[in-house]
């Protein structure tokens, strides 16, 4: 197996393990070869701990991915035009054995920018600054002994419009400090480690997660309450109603219940907290925002609100948080599983960002752009 192919799947593995730093098919990771002709990235859609020497990643010419960057026609059409034929190029760029139309990350473009060895990731307590209105504040003070400094990238639609704000924003950097960033702070998406070798990106990796780790608030563990079966199936009951007679469709409903649950309900202001919207592009793709807060369990309120969302135009919420009782999650298992973690990622971002100058979420526009592209290739 190539080096830089083995490294790949050393560094995916290890990074896609822990909830903490990545939840589902989020996140995604590159390395180069030496001779900077070739850049193997994983693959979107694929989770990073499942990946393997056969599956999960793809292998790109890496001046086929730069060319896409310069071409000003590509630049020039209409925004959803653009990006289907970014994905289209980023195929063609494709130079490996794989037969099957696996699309590499449209992230692709913003690993090429950068140092051999990338990892982007979208850990619970970098994102507690990046959601947050002080954040980037917050992040010069905590950084400021490194030398050179971290860059701070304002957010921008995935895919070829972040690669180009990177760009721009790495170029006056280097002639500046005289080589590329190492950490990148991605405004409401994310962190990256860019530098040479494996060992390095997942050490200054555990460094930066250690240190933003520290000036946070972490949820206090608490006697958990039990709960009776009787009540979690009527309220699994009503919610499924809730559903069906909104959407027409039928689901299963799982329920979750455990101390970073119930700390973030404990807080006075934990429904406010909710107001905001999403936060990342993940949470919208997967959780269709942050869970609705309820009261009063009743199916006909729930789909009330299930309806004034989808005449609004937006996708209904797959995640219910009933206070004093648990997390309850439409979906399959494993669907369910992803999106319990993204929501407690959530909790734990917006507790510390309202700490941080307040919560700052997606906009209209960032929204609609994660909607309207809400296939995992545009996201990973």
């Amino acid at each position: 197996m190539n080096k830089a192919l083995k490294d790949l799947i050393r560094i995916s593995n290890l990074t896609g393990r822990d909830s903490t730093l990545v939840q589902g098919a989020g996140g995604n990771t590159s390395v180069k070869t030496e001779d900077g002709k070739y850049m193997y990235i994983k693959a979107s859609g694929t989770a990073l701990k499942d990946m393997n020497e056969y599956n999960g990643w793809r292998r790109l010419k890496l001046n086929s991915v730069l060319s896409i960057m310069t071409d000003e026609s590509t630049a020039r059409l209409d925004t959803y035009v653009r990006q289907t034929q970014v994905v289209n190029r980023l195929l063609l760029a494709c130079d490996d054995k794989i037969t099957c139309n696996v699309l590499p990350s449209v992230e692709s473009l913003l690993h090429a920018l950068l140092d051999r060895c990338v990892i982007h990731l979208h850990p619970a307590v970098v994102l507690a600054y990046a959601c947050a209105k002080n954040g980037r504040a917050e992040l010069e003070k905590l950084f400021k002994d490194y030398k050179p400094p971290p860059l701070w990238v304002p957010y921008a639609n995935p895919g070829l419009t972040l690669a180009k704000k990177t760009s721009k924003l790495t170029d006056g950097y280097q002639k500046r400090f005289g080589r590329k960033p190492a950490i990148l702070f991605l405004q409401k998406h994310g962190l990256v480690i860019s530098v040479n070798g494996p060992d390095a990106a997942l050490g200054l990796l555990r460094k930066v997660i250690n240190r933003c780790a520290a000036k946070l608030k972490q949820p206090k563990p608490g006697k958990i309450k039990p709960v009776s079966q009787k009540v979690i199936a009527d309220i699994k009951l009503q919610i499924q109603r809730a559903i069906f007679e909104a959407t027409g469709r039928i689901f299963m409903i799982n329920y979750f219940y455990d101390d970073a649950i119930a700390a973030f309900w404990r807080q006075k202001n934990a429904q406010k907290m909710l107001l905001p919207g999403a936060l990342i592009p993940d949470e919208l793709l997967y959780v269709n925002g942050p869970p609705m807060w309820i009261k009063d369990c009743d199916s006909k309120k729930i789909g009330g609100t299930l309806n004034s969302k989808i005449r609004k135009g937006r996708r209904p919420p797959v995640a219910f948080l009933v206070k004093d009782v648990g997390l309850f999650v439409a979906g399959t298992e494993k669907i369910a599983t992803i999106v319990r973690d993204i929501v407690k990622s959530s909790f734990f971002i917006r507790t510390n960002a309202s700490r941080l100058g307040g919560i700052l979420s997606l906009n209209k526009a960032e929204q609609n752009f994660i909607n309207r592209w809400k296939a995992k290739a545009l996201i990973n």
